[in-house]
C-alpha cells in the first residue's frame, strides 16, 4: 500500500479556509505562502485577497468587540497581553485614526492593538469603517508582496532550469579539482612525514 501526498490539491482544497483561519488571528506568513500558491495557480488571487480582507476585518472586531465588554478580564486573565495593552493604551490616545489604519502592519500587536481599542474611548462608528478599510489595504500590500515572491521564484528557477546542465558541469568539475587539491596535499604531508 504506497501513500501518495498531492500537495497542490490539498493547496486547492483548504487554502482558503486556511487564509481565513490565519487572517483571522495573524496572517501575514499564511497570507504569502496563499498569494505564492495563488501564483502557481493553485489558488485564485482575486479570492485569496477577499477572504483575507474579509477574515482580517472579523478578527479586529471580534478583538475590539473582546476589549470593550472584557477588557477587565483579558488584562487579568492574559498578562502575556497586559504589558502590549498597556503600551497600546498609551498610543491609541495620541494618534487613534492613524493607528486602526496601520495596525495590521505592526507585527507584534496585532492582537493587543484591537483589544486595547476596544478598552478606550474610541467610537465604534469611527473604528469599524477605518479597520475594514485597514483589512482591505494591508491584505493589497501582502497579497501582492506573495504574487510578486512568486513570480520572482519562477523566474529564478526558469533560468537555472535552462543553465542547469552548465551549472551541473561546474560543479562536478569543482568537485574533482578539489579532491584533486586535497589529495595532492595529503601525499605532500605523507612524504614530507616519511622523509623525517
Amino acid at each position: 500500500m504506497t501513500f501518495s501526498l498531492d500537495f497542490p490539491s490539498l493547496v486547492s482544497q483548504y487554502g482558503y479556509l486556511a487564509v481565513f483561519v490565519g487572517c483571522f488571528l495573524e496572517g501575514e506568513t499564511i497570507l504569502l505562502l496563499a498569494s505564492y500558491a495563488a501564483r502557481r495557480g493553485y489558488l485564485d488571487p482575486w479570492f485569496v485577497w477577499v477572504v483575507a480582507a474579509f477574515a482580517g476585518t472579523l478578527g479586529d472586531l471580534f478583538f475590539f468587540w473582546l476589549g470593550r465588554r472584557h477588557g477587565r478580564w483579558v488584562l487579568e486573565r492574559l498578562p502575556k497581553l497586559r504589558g502590549k495593552i498597556t503600551a497600546a493604551l498609551g498610543l491609541i490616545e495620541s494618534h487613534p485614526a492613524k493607528l486602526i489604519l496601520l495596525m495590521r502592519f505592526l507585527y507584534g500587536l496585532r492582537i493587543a492593538l484591537p483589544i486595547a481599542m476596544g478598552m478606550s474611548r474610541i467610537p465604534a462608528q469611527l473604528y469599524v469603517p477605518l479597520n475594514f478599510l485597514a483589512a482591505l489595504l494591508w491584505a493589497s500590500v501582502i497579497v501582492l508582496a506573495g504574487y510578486l515572491f512568486g513570480a520572482a521564484v519562477e523566474a529564478w528557477l526558469d533560468e537555472l532550469a535552462s543553465y542547469e546542465y552548465w551549472v551541473m558541469g561546474a560543479l562536478a568539475v569543482l568537485v574533482v579539482v578539489a579532491h584533486g587539491l586535497m589529495r595532492r596535499g595529503g601525499l605532500r604531508r605523507r612524504r614530507a612525514g616519511s622523509g623525517r
